[in-house]
C-alpha cells in the first residue's frame, strides 16, 4: 500500500512532455558516480558509459537520468565526484546546453530534492587551476518523476527511480545512507554485501518488483524504472513494467530507449572483434516493441505465472 502511494504522489507532482514517433529518448539509471577511489562501483565503466552518451548526444536523443545518477550517499562532497569523472561531466553539459537533459533523483542522490544544494553544487563549479567559475548545469531543475505522454495514443509513459515506498531506501533513507556512508562502504570492497539494497537482496528485489506489478494493473501505465538494477523488459502477455538496469555491473552498462514510437532495451559492453579488438558495442536485448502493444485498450494486462508470485 505504501509503494502505491508513494508511486501516486509522484506520478501526479511529475513533468510532463509530449513524445511522438519522431522523439528519441534514452533512459540510464543507478550510475552511482563515484570519486574513483577503490569504493567507486562506476569507475570500471566509465569509458563504456562515455562512448554510450556520444553516441546518444550525436543521435539527438534526449538523455534521461533516473535517479542514482551521483553516489551522494557515500561520498560527501560532489566536487570530487565531478573532477573524478569530468569527462562524463563535459558530455551531460552539451546534453543540457541543448535543452535534452532530464535528470531524476533517486534515493542515493535524493538531496536533488533540496533547490539550495543543487544551486551550489551543480549550477557552476570552480576551476582550481584557472582560478574562476565555470557553468555547469546553471538553472537546472532535478524532478523525481517524468510522465511522457503520446500525442497521439494519449498513452502515459511514467519514468520514476523506483525506490518510493521501500522503507529503508525512502522514509529511513537517511540512516541507510549513514550505514553505507561509514560501514557498508568498506565492507562491500572486500566482498560484503549491504542487505538494504535491493540489489544486493534477492527476496527484498523481488518484493519491490511485486509492488511495481500490483501499482501496474491498478493504474494501468507503462513503467520504467531503476533501483533493483535487474534489467527488465515484458514478455508477452507480461505487465508493461520496464527496468533500465544500472551501469556498475562488471560486464557493461544497460538502458532502455524510445525511438521510433518504440520502445528497446540495450547493452552496452566491451567485446573484441574477429582480430582480437576490443571496442565497445550496443546490442539490442529485447524489442523493438511498439507503444501501442501497451495501450490499454489493446493490451489485456493479463496476469503472468511471474505476477502471482
Amino acid at each position: 500500500m505504501l509503494t502505491d502511494k508513494r508511486l501516486t504522489q509522484a506520478y501526479k507532482k511529475a513533468k510532463v512532455e509530449y513524445f511522438d514517433e519522431k522523439s528519441k529518448y534514452v533512459f540510464f539509471s543507478d550510475v552511482h558516480r563515484g570519486d574513483d577511489s577503490v569504493s567507486d562501483e562506476f569507475a570500471r565503466n566509465q569509458n563504456v558509459l562515455l562512448h554510450a552518451l556520444d553516441y546518444y548526444y550525436n543521435n539527438d536523443y534526449v538523455y534521461v537520468e533516473v535517479g542514482d545518477g551521483d553516489e551522494l550517499w557515500e561520498y560527501t562532497d560532489f566536487k570530487h565526484i565531478r573532477l573524478a569523472h569530468s569527462d562524463i561531466f563535459i558530455v551531460l553539459k552539451k546534453f543540457f546546453d541543448a535543452q535534452r537533459l532530464i535528470m531524476l533523483y533517486g534515493n542515493h542522490n535524493i538531496y536533488l530534492k533540496n533547490k539550495r544544494y543543487v544551486k551550489s553544487n551543480f549550477y557552476d563549479f570552480y576551476d582550481e587551476y584557472n582560478q574562476d567559475l565555470h557553468d555547469l548545469f546553471h538553472g537546472i531543475i532535478p524532478y523525481e518523476a517524468l510522465v511522457l505522454r503520446h500525442k497521439r495514443t494519449k498513452q502515459d509513459v511514467y519514468i520514476v527511480h523506483g525506490h518510493q515506498g521501500d522503507l529503508m531506501n525512502d522514509q529511513l533513507w537517511y540512516i541507510s545512507m549513514l550505514m553505507l556512508r561509514y560501514f557498508w562502504r568498506y565492507l562491500h570492497v572486500v566482498g560484503f554485501q549491504n542487505p538494504a539494497s535491493p540489489a544486493k537482496n534477492l527476496y527484498k528485489r523481488h518484493k519491490i518488483e511485486k509492488a511495481y506489478k500490483k501499482w501496474i494493473r491498478k493504474h494501468k501505465r507503462i513503467l520504467i524504472c531503476g533501483h533493483t538494477h535487474r534489467p527488465r523488459f515484458p514478455k508477452q502477455d507480461e505487465l508493461p513494467y520496464f527496468n533500465t538496469g544500472c551501469c556498475i555491473h562488471t560486464k557493461g552498462i544497460t538502458g532502455i530507449e524510445i525511438i521510433d514510437g518504440k520502445l528497446i532495451m540495450v547493452d552496452w559492453r566491451i567485446r573484441a572483434n574477429d582480430n582480437g579488438i576490443l571496442q565497445i558495442v550496443r546490442t539490442v536485448v529485447r524489442g523493438p516493441e511498439p507503444i501501442e502493444k501497451y495501450d490499454v485498450k489493446n493490451y489485456p494486462y493479463s496476469i503472468s505465472p511471474d505476477d502471482k508470485k
